[in-house]
């Protein structure tokens, strides 16, 4: 029996982030993975979501606190790291069926401009992930920074979708009565901080 196969598309997206340009005078912040998630969700016999995340990742925040739109993300997602608590589904998902860890071991973002779209802003960037980049848009919302025990942080949130077929996640098993085995549609979500780095 297969298991949901392109969920882990998800998140990857999201803590992978990089940026193609240099931002001068903005602060550096590095994302703490201990107090970050990375996770996902996708529809599994079109009842119910089947929800995993990602263990390993890193992440920069080049952040410009006077115009937001100057900052910029990098950073990268370790696929084998997926985590669905089921062992057997998460071994499918790093097959070459699906993700295919062993010729596409990380999933990247690079971010190529913030836009301040009706006092919110949007993350817009490529994704990257089995060989396949898209240009994806992610809202997100950033708080502080605040100090704490002498350390500068900031929080962050972000949450977006993607279609796990524009990454070569063709899967498709159909159920007896019709519908997927495995939904296209994948909800990625971020929340963690990321610690300002100093020099």
């Amino acid at each position: 029996m297969r298991y949901s196969g392109g969920l882990a598309i998800v998140l990857a997206v999201l803590v992978g982030l990089g940026s193609v340009r240099v931002v001068f005078g903005a602060d550096r912040y590095q994302v703490d993975p201990s107090h970050t998630s990375v996770s996902f969700a996708v529809r599994h016999l079109a009842i119910y979501k089947v929800r995993g995340q990602f263990h390993e990742f890193t992440g920069t925040i080049r952040y410009e606190e006077a115009d937001i739109t100057q900052s910029a993300l990098e950073g990268a997602i370790q696929v084998d790291s997926i985590d669905t608590e089921h062992a057997k589904r998460d071994a499918d998902l790093r097959s070459a069926e699906f993700f295919d860890v062993e010729r596409f071991p990380t999933i990247t973002f690079t971010s190529q401009r913030v836009e301040n779209r009706d006092k919110s802003y949007v993350l817009i960037g490529a994704l990257s992930l089995r060989g396949v980049s898209k240009e994806v848009a992610i809202p997100f919302t950033l708080t502080g920074p605040v100090v704490h025990l002498g350390k500068a942080m900031l929080g962050f949130e972000a949450s977006f979708e993607i279609n796990r077929k524009d990454f070569g996640m063709t899967y498709a098993k159909g159920m007896d009565a019709g519908g997927l085995v495995v939904g296209n549609t994948v909800r990625i979500e971020l929340s963690g901080r990321a610690v300002k780095q100093e020099g």
